[in-house]
C-alpha cells in the first residue's frame, strides 16, 4: 500500500508540476519562466521537479508533448467531419497548421519546443502521427486513390509539410495573414498525391 501510495503521489505531483509549467510557459515563454515561482505555485519543491523531469528541459518535453498530443487529438475531430479518407487526411492536416493562432501553442510547441528541444519531427509525438498517416496513405494508395508510392516516404513529405507550414505561420510577423497563403500552398502540395488531382484540388477547396 505504501509503494502505491508513493507511486500515486509521484504522479499527482507530476501533473500539478506539468499544469503550473504549462501557464508559466504559455504566459511568459520557457525561458522567463522563474522555476522557483512554479513549484512554490503548487506547493513543491525544486527537488520535486528534478526528480520527475530531470531539468528544466524536461519539464518543458512533458509539457510540449502534451500540448502536441492534444493538437493531435483535435485536429483528428476536425477532420472527422470531411468526406472521404483524402478529404479527412488533408483536413486533419490544415487542422493541424491553423492551431498555430492558438497563443498557447504557438508559444508552447511551435516557438520554445524547437529553440530548446531540437528538430519537432523528432518527438515522440510526431512519431505515433506519422504512423496513423502512413497507414491512411497506405489504405489509399491500394484503393488507387493516390497515384503509386512509397507510402512511409508520402507520410514522412506529408507531415513534414504540415508541422513546418505550422511553424512557418508560427514565426510569421502576421500570422493572420500567412496563414492563408501557406494553407493554400500545403493543399497544392498534397494534392499533386492524388490520382486525379483535378478531383482532388476541388474536394479540398469544399
Amino acid at each position: 500500500m505504501a509503494a502505491r501510495r508513493r507511486s500515486e503521489t509521484m504522479e499527482e505531483n507530476r501533473a500539478k508540476l506539468i499544469k503550473a509549467a504549462r501557464k508559466a510557459f504559455a504566459e511568459k515563454g520557457f525561458a522567463a519562466a522563474s522555476m522557483d515561482e512554479l513549484t512554490a505555485s503548487v506547493g513543491l519543491t525544486r527537488g520535486a521537479l528534478y526528480h520527475n523531469f530531470g531539468d528544466k528541459k524536461g519539464l518543458l518535453a512533458a509539457v510540449v508533448d502534451q500540448v502536441d498530443g492534444e493538437m493531435a487529438q483535435r485536429a483528428k475531430s476536425v477532420a472527422a467531419t470531411a468526406g472521404d479518407d483524402w478529404q479527412k487526411l488533408l483536413a486533419e492536416g490544415i487542422a493541424y497548421i491553423k492551431m498555430a493562432l492558438d497563443p498557447e501553442v504557438r508559444r508552447i510547441v511551435l516557438l520554445d519546443g524547437p529553440a530548446f528541444l531540437g528538430d519537432p519531427s523528432q518527438w515522440p509525438g510526431q512519431n505515433s502521427c506519422l504512423e496513423s498517416t502512413r497507414q491512411t496513405l497506405t489504405t489509399l494508395i491500394e484503393r488507387g486513390v493516390l497515384k503509386p508510392m512509397d507510402a512511409g516516404a508520402a507520410a514522412h513529405l506529408l507531415n513534414s509539410a504540415a508541422l513546418n507550414a505550422a511553424l512557418w505561420v508560427a514565426a510569421s510577423d502576421d500570422p493572420q495573414r500567412a496563414l492563408p497563403k501557406i494553407i493554400d500552398v500545403f493543399t497544392q502540395l498534397a494534392s499533386g498525391l492524388y490520382a486525379h488531382a483535378s478531383l482532388s484540388a476541388t474536394s479540398a477547396g469544399e
